[in-house]
């Protein structure tokens, strides 16, 4: 294991500042380079790799930058310029690059079995590449960071004091259902806030996505996104039938959990603020007092379970690359930003001391030991995995791990009651994403709505999924407005089945793990350490698991989680 980043460059100078005229440069050089035979093309492409590698580091630090700090001017400008003044013009560069390998007549003296998925892909990029479409998706990503500005500057104040939406939502665990309606309310006041801004925010991506899609010659963005996301092993159908199952084989078991809630709270009704509370009424669990402590303690976990996976979260924490905890200013949710220069990534989340935090933090671990394990294939696209399988990593690493909660809940039935919140997450996970997933089909596949019409088609189909299991009366604004809290939407657009289906995956990773742990985590890193080289279906195969989205699969899936959890 590494214990420094840096890694010596040898097409790109070492510190070329990133200003478009340099830049620039190398790209001419590599479009006008002759190519006479096998080994120039590798080269060609190994210098045309270095570079996409230094660029999309460059983005990285911009991106984790801003986010860390939206209320930063500079940081937000710094963004903005890649953005603006350096993306644009590399994507017709990037075009004309993927053109030459492909009309390159030793292409086809490459590795077939190597390069078949990477070559699949340049070719799908090829195809749907449109000119006019480069300033559509520069007013597309300042919209998005725009998203990022509102809900990163949101706070709530609660008898005097000041706290961003993450630390109020710790209250939503509270015992004291007075205390736990205060802060719902107060967190949807503030959301409803800003309602019209966000909703004019999303028109505008709504737009200027129908748009992209109608240049690229497709009628709808869905349809533009399966292409454009390589969906290559599923369809819109294999989608649709996922939500039926979901709807047919999860929603009962949450509603009997949800009967099951109410009638230990002893209350008439079930409200919005009464579904993250403990079921019997117990204190909120504490697994670990700051920032810094639950990076020491995700390292030991990890450490017990592998340690390669140890020495991951230890080579991330002597090179700084966590920012964990919530403070105003800073953008919501978690992610693993991987940095493919330096082959580490960076985590980013906003802890709060919950057992939410911790199941994020090793959610995100699984993505930063699939950074660290895929870090020395030869292309950056050999590692840029699809969601399906990055979900496959991180999904499975919740699961894998609660073994080693110990060393966060030292307490055995803490550990129990956390094991049990875990499997019950992972049932509730699946209508959530169902409900996301077929919300968005509607709004690209239905462009011209309105957005009374939008309002209305959220609000019914959340309902199909139980409608988180809650009494929204005298509350049906923050119902219908329910799905902005979702930055998926917003940012990343589609990017939200794959949840399903890598939890699907994950909960039979976990299965294989109970029967043998050994032969499970070998697996597992060996999935993982494919990058995307073989196909989805190959990857999930190496895990031990299938690639597997059917009602009957889902129905068996959820009633081994039954009676796990009824075994705890």
């Amino acid at each position: 294991m590494k214990t420094t980043l840096a890694k010596p460059r040898t097409y790109v100078p070492q510190d070329l500042p990133m200003k478009w005229k340099n830049l620039e440069k190398l790209f001419t050089e590599l479009q006008q380079r002759e190519i006479n035979d096998l080994s120039e093309l590798e080269k060609w492409m190994s210098d045309r790799n270095e570079l996409d590698a230094v660029l999309q580091e460059d983005q990285a630090w911009r991106y984790i930058k801003m986010t860390c700090h939206t209320d930063n001017e500079e940081y937000a400008e710094d963004f903005r310029y890649f953005t603006t003044e350096i993306e644009p013009k590399i994507a017709p560069l990037q075009n004309l690059l993927d053109q030459k390998l492909i009309a390159s007549p030793w292409t086809n003296a490459l590795n077939h079995d190597r390069y078949f998925i990477y070559l699949r892909k340049v070719k799908k990029a090829l195809e749907i590449f449109r000119t006019e479409n480069i300033p559509l998706f520069t007013e597309i990503q300042l919209k998005q960071q725009a998203y990022q500005t509102i809900v990163g500057s949101m706070s709530v104040k609660l008898n005097g004091e000041e706290y961003t939406m993450q630390q109020a939502a710790t209250r939503l665990l509270d015992t004291d259902r007075a205390v736990r309606q205060e802060a719902w309310e107060a967190i949807t006041a503030v959301r409803l806030e800003q309602t019209q801004a966000l909703e004019d925010i999303f028109q505008d991506l709504l737009q200027l996505r129908h748009q992209v899609a109608l240049n690229a010659g497709f009628t709808n963005y869905r349809d533009y996104m399966f292409v454009a996301m390589g969906r290559f092993d599923y369809s819109v159908a294999d989608c649709e039938a996922f939500h039926t199952a979901v709807e047919h084989h999860v929603v009962p078991v949450l509603q009997k959990l949800a009967d099951e809630r109410q009638t230990k709270l002893q209350l008439t009704a079930l409200k919005p603020w009464d579904m993250q509370v403990d079921p019997a009424n117990l204190p909120p669990l504490k697994p670990f007092d700051s920032g810094q402590q639950l990076i020491d303690k995700t390292e030991q976990a990890f450490a017990a379970m592998h340690p390669y996976m140890g020495e991951c979260i230890s080579t991330m924490k002597m090179n700084g690359l966590f920012d964990v905890d919530s403070r105003k200013g800073k953008a919501p949710g978690g992610y693993n930003y991987p940095l493919y220069e330096s082959g580490a990534p960076f985590i980013f989340m906003n802890a709060t001391g919950t057992m939410r935090d911790l199941t994020t933090m090793v959610h995100e671990g699984g993505h930063a030991i699939h950074t660290f394990i895929s870090a020395e294939l030869p292309l950056n696209d050999f590692k840029d995995v699809p969601s399906e399988v990055a979900e496959l990593a991180s999904m499975s690493m919740e699961l894998l791990s609660m073994e080693q909660w110990h060393h966060f809940l030292t307490e055995p039935d803490d550990l129990k009651r956390a094991q049990k919140e875990q499997l019950d997450d992972v049932l509730s996970t699946l209508p959530w994403v169902a409900t996301v997933d077929k919300f968005q089909h509607w709004l690209y596949t239905n462009p011209a709505h309105t957005v009374e019409q939008r309002a209305q088609a959220w609000k019914e189909i959340y309902r199909t999924f139980g409608g988180g299991f809650a009494d929204w009366n005298n509350h049906e604004e923050a119902e219908q407005y329910l799905w902005h809290k979702q930055l998926h939407i917003f940012e990343v657009p589609f990017y939200y089945i794959e949840y399903g289906f890598a939890q699907l995956g994950a909960i039979s990773v976990w299965k294989n793990y109970l029967e043998n742990r050994d032969r499970a985590i070998t697996q597992y890193l060996a999935a993982l350490k494919l990058g995307y080289t073989v196909p989805i279906g190959k990857i999930y195969e190496t895990a031990g698991v299938r690639f597997d989205f059917s009602s009957n699969y889902v129905a068996e899936l959820v009633n081994f989680i039954k009676n796990k959890r009824q075994k705890i």
